[in-house]
């Protein structure tokens, strides 16, 4: 993965972060800088399991990748939401 490719990972996992977030039912026990780390996390790992199944590049829009990537980080946030709660 290049720079622009890593530089690019981090503003879409903010955005995918925020996503994820909104996905999740309910009120959720985190912060925002911890939302932003699911969103990088499940950005980079989403667009790891894109590339293994050959959907991250596509004509126009990546929606597939997209919805990986906001699957990824809505589990992401669900999941620390509810180890934050148990302590």
């Amino acid at each position: 993965m290049e720079i622009s490719g890593i530089l690019s990972a981090i503003v879409i996992g903010l955005v995918i972060g925020v996503l994820g977030r909104l996905v999740v039912p309910g009120r959720q026990h985190i912060g925002v800088l911890w939302t932003i780390v699911v969103g990088i996390v499940a950005a980079f790992i989403g667009a790891g399991i894109a590339s293994a199944f050959g959907v991250a590049h596509t004509k126009g829009v990546d929606w597939i990748e997209w919805v990986i990537q906001i699957g990824l980080a809505a589990l992401g946030v669900a999941a620390l939401d509810r180890a934050r709660a148990r302590h």
